[in-house]
């Protein structure tokens, strides 16, 4: 499918800086200069969101550049408005890039007279107009199932094989990949079959929610380097206290890949305090100073991947060729150069 126009970027306030890496991105992959539309979003004295764009996008293919992150209803509806303005001005496709999908914890009815939320988000983004949703490590993989449009869900982990390939490089052998509960098996286990290495799993127990009553870890860590991998970090309790575990059991170092640092409450402060060497997570949300600040919190950049995923997307190109290793090796050679 030939493109229709130049794509074009659009964002609010919820990762600003994610959004000009994404344009910077692009235009070092178009070889032409790809710039934010010149808008604002902005607040009136109760609280309401308000948005104006500047430019003329009649016809054009715009992408909003929006994760639902921390204040999560005030950036949902920011996204949700935006959507309305670029509708009412006639654009002719609109794209949410909703790096951090907000909301997705809350994918079933757990309890009798609970919501499904993360329907009602689905819901309120078609309504609003938007044509197709681009995210990263959606919680639920079967949220893709609650929109009937497209949904392009990128996934953290072979950008993070990449970070790890370079960052282990002479001590892959001694690598254990670690899933923090069984739940997250599938995402552990991609990642473990990625970097050649074994899997382990820290089985949870609960008396009631929120608090871990007991862990077991099934498989050997005995001299292992363990890496575990997640998709939210929140509070960082549970996690943290999973790297104690491991290192009780034999695990000679603990590191964490986790793509979504919500890194709520006390979690970096736990995460300072903790017995973790480091943990690696992505800009999804945009880090706080004391996030940035933190000696061994780690930042790995998404820009390159959601630039290309983007173009791809314009260009009718494959996105799902974005988790082979080959593809993403060129977009990240100045982070992971390689020889």
């Amino acid at each position: 499918m030939p493109p229709i126009n130049e794509p074009k970027l659009i964002s609010g306030n919820a990762n600003l800086s994610l959004a000009k890496g994404i344009a910077r991105r692009m235009s070092m992959h178009r070889g032409m200069s790809v710039n934010l539309v010149d808008a604002r979003v902005e607040r009136f004295n109760d609280g309401e969101v308000f948005v104006e764009v500047f430019e003329n996008v009649r016809g054009e293919d715009m992408y909003i550049i929006q994760p639902t992150s921390s204040p999560a209803n005030d950036n949902l509806m920011e996204l949700l408005i935006m959507c309305d303005a670029l509708r009412r001005s006639s654009a002719d496709r609109i794209t949410a890039v909703i790096p951090y999908f907000g909301y997705a914890r809350q994918d079933r009815r757990a309890k009798a007279r609970t919501p499904i939320s993360a329907k009602l988000v689905a819901n309120l983004l078609t309504e609003a107009g938007v044509d197709r949703v681009l995210t990263l490590d959606l919680h639920a993989a079967q949220i893709q199932g609650f929109f009937d449009i497209p949904v392009d869900n990128l996934y953290a982990s072979p950008v993070f094989a990449l970070d790890i390939e370079h960052h282990f490089k002479d001590q892959m052998h001694d690598l254990m990949v670690v899933s923090p509960d069984v739940g997250g098996v599938a995402r552990a286990r991609e990642l473990a079959k990625r970097i050649n290495a074994p899997l382990a799993i820290v089985d949870k127990r609960r008396e009631k929610a929120g608090e871990v009553a007991g862990m077991t870890v099934i498989g050997d860590v005995s001299g292992k380097k363990c890496i575990i991998v997640d998709d939210i970090c929140d509070t960082a309790g549970t996690l943290c206290k999973a790297a104690e575990v491991l290192l009780e059991n034999g695990a000679t170092e603990v590191h964490s890949y986790i793509t979504h640092g919500v890194l709520s409450g006390p979690a970096v402060e736990r995460v300072t305090n903790s017995v973790m060497k480091s943990l690696v997570i992505t800009d999804s949300i945009e880090p706080t100073e004391a996030v940035k600040n933190c000696p061994n919190i780690r930042i790995v950049p998404t820009a390159p991947i959601f630039g290309q995923a983007i173009l791809n997307i314009w260009g009718g190109m494959s996105v799902s060729s974005l988790f082979e290793t080959d593809t993403l090796v060129p977009i990240y050679e100045g982070f992971y150069p390689r020889g």
